[in-house]
């Protein structure tokens, strides 16, 4: 397991239909989801909205250029922003009808920012 790192010249790697691959995977996530939301309303359709839309192309990208082992941390990494993520949900749905909205949005950036930093630590160590 590599540790995360901020690397730029990533940002070159890429070819420019690679970027082109993700914005078209997005894309067709989000219509899939308001189609969803427009079929069977905006909470069911408000749960597909957490779908990393652009993951799969992403993770077939990092396979292909850094190797399998780069992907599964790029993975791993994703699942525990997604488990941050449904806290954050989960404080939201608790009590957005019972507090203001600046509290309830800021009580539950703060479970995510906490749960995020959190998990991190403890699978990668500080």
């Amino acid at each position: 397991m590599t540790k995360p790192a901020l690397v730029l010249e990533g940002i070159k790697k890429p070819a420019a239909w690679e970027y082109v691959l993700r914005f078209m995977f997005g894309g067709a996530v989000t219509v899939c989801t308001g189609l969803i939301a427009r079929r069977y309303g905006p909470a069911l359709g408000g749960l597909f909205l957490a779908f990393p839309a652009i993951l799969p192309a992403s993770l077939t990208l990092v396979k292909r250029h850094d190797g399998r082992a780069c992907a599964t941390d790029d993975a791993r990494g994703a699942r525990l922003g997604a488990l941050a993520l449904a806290a954050f949900a989960a404080v939201i749905a608790g009590t957005a009808e019972r507090w203001p909205p600046v509290l309830s949005l800021g009580v539950a950036t703060a479970m995510w920012l906490i749960l995020a930093i959190t998990l991190w630590a403890i699978v990668y160590g500080r």
